[in-house]
């Protein structure tokens, strides 16, 4: 049962959210913001019991992903039905860690139009534990829209913190994934989490993303 996330009508949100540019969705309040990541079952399990990401089978010398977009992650998991990402997990991390670690972010590729030229990009990309990556949304069928989507890949002393310290809840959604996925191709009965404009009110921050929009209208 979700015990926090708040549901939407698909179809409403889709009539209000931008349909192209590079925007963050996410569902937030004052404290917190809701990430999303997929897991077996196993670590799944460990996350949610002890509300910490740091179980024996998580690695943190290894990157780790973060998606605020859920149709973006279930389109990466499709709907929670791949053996590896079977259980996926709502996350709520402190709205400050969040700032922090867009504010570490570099692009995973090279973007002249923010760091001008390779030699800087790379600089800045040695010095970060933030992998910014911007791919292409999904509607609930999984086809790709003009809208992108971000992604955030964690390391070294940053992924720890978020792993041991910043998380506030973590709940396993897996069974609401499996109702809904069944309304992928009936979008007029679909619920998903209500999403918005996440707000960057550091422009500068919000110009290094690339974000097109970077506050809710």
């Amino acid at each position: 049962m979700i015990q926090r996330l708040r549901l939407k009508p698909y179809i409403s949100q889709s009539e209000r959210w931008p349909q192209q540019g590079r925007i963050i969705l996410a569902q937030y309040d004052d404290q917190s913001v809701v990430v999303y990541q997929a897991f077996s079952r196993k670590m799944g399990a460990h996350a949610v019991r002890h509300g910490r990401l740091d179980g024996p089978r998580f690695s943190l010398d290894r990157m780790s992903w973060l998606r605020t977009n859920f149709l973006w992650m279930m389109y990466q998991s499709d709907w929670g039905s791949k053996p590896e990402q079977s259980c996926v997990l709502a996350i709520w991390l402190r709205r400050d860690a969040f700032d922090a670690i867009l504010a570490q972010a570099v692009h995973s590729l090279f973007a002249p139009g923010v760091y001008g030229d390779r030699e800087t990009w790379q600089y800045a990309l040695n010095r970060s534990e933030v992998r910014l990556q911007w791919d292409s949304d999904h509607n609930p069928r999984g086809i790709k829209i003009k809208r992108r989507a971000m992604q955030l890949g964690l390391s070294g002393e940053t992924l720890r913190c978020y792993a041991q310290e910043w998380i506030i809840h973590i709940e396993d959604i897996s069974q609401y994934v499996q109702e809904q996925a069944k309304y992928m191709r009936e979008p007029e009965m679909l619920l998903t989490p209500a999403e918005h404009i996440y707000p960057v009110k550091d422009e500068a921050v919000a110009q290094r993303l690339g974000l097109d929009i970077w506050a809710d209208r």
